[in-house]
């Protein structure tokens, strides 16, 4: 992207001629890092989420260059490099603030001459990926597609890959030539237990084209998991115009992120890990608990709010959450039934992180679409309410907030078949199916969904509590959207 005035491209002097009272500056001297860490996939997230870490801690201990590897693209490497790696990065809150990011030195294209060399690099620690569940090439059983196009084409060709998992092994396979050590690879992708399905992958792969290099990998490089949270716009014409008029460069390829952000990682002997827990990170020994407190917390709020905003005319998370209605269901949801249903996780209190969800629900400056979110409700509901529904009806605790999302979502399928509009989910043409023969009445309609035995497992249907519970959400929610008409109507 590129902006349409002339004013100065930011480069390596910008820092210099900066107004730091509009622009926070790196608290180190980039000049001085040593490149310590290759990354692959330097997209959005990345740049929003994990450099804002390393920026921080380069602050206490400027120990952690990254150098970047683009897979898929020479867009962001081409942007970059004319900025000689620094970026803005825009945090949107009731205040808004930029900064510079200095801890991203280079970005490469993978097929660039000198992109491979970075494996190589004496001074290399730590390797982290952000490719998107898409780029570990994984099958429906979570083991490595040996079939996938790209990892079939690496095994054939392991001098040349093309998948994000052939260019690991390639690295490594070039380490142990070299008679160098092993490293720390980091997954920070939205994939549960993202460390463990990283290695199995990598193991596999390189069982298929050198085992002797698949047993050195699992002696010599360790694997942790991490989960990761920060909502990131896209970057648009409108941010970098932005960024222009207040910080007076042009920035090919600025970044905006809410404030909120989160980064847990684990704990494994032998890791060789940044003090990431030095600036607000948590290190633990048990990350699936904390993917557990996200997904029913975080998830299950969105689905909820998403399908019951809809009922009510509500269009994004900040104004559904500004309606008080949603506000009160959503915040006794989380608080009464949820937080119950949970371990309390190493370093997470769960009173404040339900505070910090309803703030970053709130937030008017994030652009959250509930349509987005009520995407593909069939494979979310089990996990994100309906598991917490089956816990607490074992404890004989209230699942009426919970009940209320799965109904709403009961209705948001109605509506949009009823509309004609498309809906996003596997299972869309059977649930049209189902919806045309509705009639508007809880007893009938709800048993009527409940025949999904791929969402609504036999042993969960045949407890009343939760067919009554139902039934009682069903009737809620369209009280719901009646109110939403008779608004309408009036305005």
């Amino acid at each position: 992207m590129e902006s349409a005035t002339q004013a100065l491209r930011l480069n390596a002097d910008t820092p210099s001629s900066v107004d730091t009272s509009r622009v926070r500056l790196p608290g180190f001297e980039r000049h001085n890092l040593p490149v310590s860490v290759l990354h692959i996939g330097p997209g959005a997230f990345f740049r929003a989420h994990q450099m804002d870490y390393f920026d921080q801690l380069n602050a206490v201990d400027p120990s952690w260059g990254v150098m970047a590897i683009a897979l898929r693209s020479r867009k962001t490497p081409e942007a970059l490099a004319r900025q000689n790696g620094l970026y803005t990065l825009v945090t949107l809150d009731e205040e808004v603030e930029y900064r510079l990011i200095g801890s991203l030195l280079d970005v490469e294209y993978f097929e660039d001459a000198s992109a491979f060399d970075q494996f190589l690099q004496t001074g290399l620690r730590l390797i982290t990926l952000t490719i998107t569940e898409k780029g570990y090439c994984l099958g429906n059983n979570g083991k490595l597609d040996l079939h996938h196009p790209d990892i079939a084409h690496d095994v054939e060709n392991p001098n040349s890959p093309v998948s994000a998992i052939g260019w690991l092994v390639k690295g490594f396979r070039a380490r142990q030539d070299a008679g160098m050590g092993g490293l720390t690879v980091l997954s920070c992708d939205n994939l549960p237990a993202n460390g463990a399905k990283l290695k199995s992958a990598v193991l596999d792969y390189a069982e298929a084209v050198d085992p002797a290099l698949s047993s050195w990998i699992e002696q010599e490089v360790y694997f942790p998991s991490s989960m990761v949270d920060s909502i990131t716009p896209a970057t648009d014409a409108s941010l970098i115009e932005r960024v222009e008029a207040h910080c007076g460069y042009a920035d090919a390829w600025p970044i905006q992120r809410e404030a909120f952000t989160s980064w847990v990682i684990e704990r494994i002997p032998g890791a060789d890990l940044p003090a990431f827990d030095r600036v607000g990170a948590i290190l633990t020994e048990d990350v699936e608990q904390h993917e557990q407190a996200k997904l029913r917390l975080l998830n299950g709020a969105h689905s909820t709010l998403a399908y019951a905003g809809l009922a009510c005319g509500e269009e994004s998370v900040a104004t559904a959450t500004a309606n008080s209605e949603l506000h009160t269901l959503i915040a006794n949801m989380m608080r009464d039934e949820i937080k119950p249903s949970l371990e309390p996780p190493e370093g997470l209190d769960l009173d404040v992180y339900i505070d910090d969800l309803l703030r970053r629900f709130a937030n008017p400056a994030i652009i959250h679409k509930l349509s987005q979110i009520a995407w593909d409700g069939s494979k979310k509901l089990p996990i994100r309410l309906l598991d917490t529904v089956r816990d607490n009806l074992a404890a004989g605790r209230s699942i009426e907030g919970l009940a209320t999302g799965v109904a709403a979502w009961m209705r948001f399928i109605i509506r949009m078949t009823q509309a004609n509009s498309a809906i996003t989910d596997p299972m869309a043409d059977r649930l049209k199916a189902l919806a045309k023969g509705v009639k508007d009445t809880a007893d009938h309609d709800v048993d009527l969904f409940l025949s999904l035995t791929e969402i609504f497992e036999p042993e969960l249907v045949s407890q009343p509590k939760f067919s009554k519970a139902l039934k009682t959400a069903y009737d809620r929610v369209m009280v719901m959207e009646k109110s939403n008409l008779s608004g309408e109507e009036q305005s």
